[in-house]
């Protein structure tokens, strides 16, 4: 008897597409698929805008377009010209992932991203000024997806173990404000806790879903 690997992807539709890629070239930690497809399924088919932060070779974004189908519009930035990956439903735009304004401009031009990926250049002030720019404004049922986070602990990226200004320390100092309504008056409610239904941690990643909060009451139902 065998088994497969703790972090073996299935072989699930996007994990088909990923492998037999005769596109451009797809950079991508296998264990991060199950994630995706996790997360982004419910966009399949539907009017979407994914933004993906780091367009490298362009492939990702093909990727993304095959798996979400016809309606989706793809946009990928990057500080570098690459323009040359332009095609049917991907758009590129040149800028810093850091640049209020320049964010702010395709947000203008595409609309509200449903889809955010952070594949950039993973530098914790970037990622963070990103997150902190584009979460507010996405879609308020959209997916705020952080890559490669192993660079939170390295320091050549800003990192650290439990260094105070990585994107990993942030995104733990945010699972209390999404549990802000629980803290007995030590944390008040933010934006974040109004628009954040869950956050997510697998090896390497930090992934945010946004939705539309209920009222919130427990239930006791049965007979003693």
């Amino acid at each position: 008897m065998w088994f497969l690997p703790l972090y073996h992807a299935p072989m699930t539709e996007l994990w088909s597409l990923f492998q037999n890629n005769d596109g451009n070239i797809i950079h991508k930690w296998t264990h991060y698929f199950p994630a995706y497809e996790e997360h982004f399924s419910r966009f399949k088919n539907r009017p979407a805008v994914l933004v993906e932060i780091g367009v490298f070779k362009g492939g990702s974004l093909e990727l993304w377009r095959k798996f979400l189908g016809p309606r989706v519009q793809v946009v990928g930035i990057d500080i570098e010209d690459k323009s040359e990956y332009e095609q049917d439903q991907i758009a590129i735009r040149q800028g810093d992932q850091s640049d209020p304004v320049f964010l702010q401009s395709v947000i203008d031009e595409f609309g509200p991203p449903d889809i955010i990926i952070d594949d950039g250049s993973h530098q914790m002030e970037h990622v963070t000024a990103s997150f902190e720019f584009l979460y507010p404004r996405m879609s308020p049922t959209g997916v705020y997806f952080v890559e490669d986070m192993h660079t939170a602990y390295w320091p050549e990226y800003g990192g650290g173990l439990r260094k105070a200004d990585t994107f990993i320390e942030k995104s733990k100092h945010l699972i209390d404000e999404l549990n802000a309504d629980h803290a007995r008056g030590a944390l008040a409610p933010t934006d974040f806790t109004r628009s954040t239904l869950s956050i997510h941690f697998f090896d390497s990643c930090v992934i945010f879903e946004k939705g539309r909060h209920l009222s919130k009451h427990d239930l006791m139902i049965g007979k003693e």
